[in-house]
């Protein structure tokens, strides 16, 4: 799976990691990383055994710098934007199954879209979260123009687009975008902790959770219950649903089968 801009490992069980690997070009997004990335989520998605993804950046200069301007330049945009995932092959990409950010440098522009994108961020205390692009003449065109106001106070969120400002990792803590944030050179291990603490449990469960949770902006509460009864359904019809009350009485460790 892995390429040259995309490594992909499995440093885990149950767990994959996913690293964008242009640390030279500032992890900037051209094709190679878009398609990358874009078959990751594929492999996860298909393969039962990853119940979480970490995405993470090689080197320490920054998580990813948005498009590759070389590539715009050069008549290649198209490539940085998949048929299933959109930019970077992650922003508009359907998935089930928790992606979780480890952000150990700047993450600004379509590093911060990236982000949003996905459902955590851990961060280091040396990232930074921004979006600038009105700076540059333009708009925030990776879903960052509405995800920001959907994950921080809208207020933030506006002064954050309209100044194009970017915030530290403590900030981005306070705001409730970031989960959680580690000294310097962590993010990745602790990044991995969370993935691996959620694949502790039940993998229908915790992917119908996510189905509705992710909804709960965008639907009315009549909706939402909705939604939730049905996960429920889906959920108490696997046969984890019955592993899980039958190893509490029996005083062992869940088996899950994912389904």
């Amino acid at each position: 799976m892995s390429t040259e801009a995309v490594l992909v490992e499995r440093p885990m069980q149950h767990v994959l990691l996913v690293t964008i690997n242009r640390p030279e070009k500032r992890n900037a997004v051209n094709g190679d990383v878009a398609s990358g990335i874009e078959a990751a989520v594929r492999l996860a998605e298909s393969d039962k055994s990853i119940r979480a993804v970490v995405l993470a950046a090689a080197g320490d200069q920054s998580f990813c710098a948005g498009a590759d301007l070389a590539e715009v330049a050069a008549g290649r945009a198209a490539a940085l934007v998949t048929k299933d995932g959109g930019f970077a092959g992650i922003i508009e990409a359907r998935r089930t199954k928790p992606w979780i950010a480890a952000v150990d440098a700047v993450a600004v522009g379509g590093g911060t879209e990236i982000c949003l994108a996905l459902d955590m961020i851990v961060a280091s205390e040396r990232a930074r979260f921004g979006l600038p692009e009105v700076k540059r003449g333009i708009i925030a065109g990776g879903a960052g123009v509405f995800r920001m106001a959907q994950r921080i106070p809208p207020s933030i969120a506006l002064e954050m687009l309209t100044t194009g400002e970017s915030i530290t990792a403590a900030r981005a803590y306070e705001l409730g975008l970031v989960n959680r944030v580690v000294p310097t050179g962590e993010a990745v291990s602790a990044a991995l902790a969370l993935a691996s603490q959620i694949a502790e449990n039940a993998p229908v469960a915790v992917q119908q959770s996510l189905c509705v949770a992710r909804q709960a902006n965008s639907l009315s509460e009549e909706a939402l219950f909705a939604e939730m009864r049905a996960a429920g359904k889906i959920v108490r019809e696997s046969s984890d649903a019955q592993e899980g009350p039958r190893a509490f009485l029996e005083k062992r460790k869940p088996v899950w089968t994912g389904s």
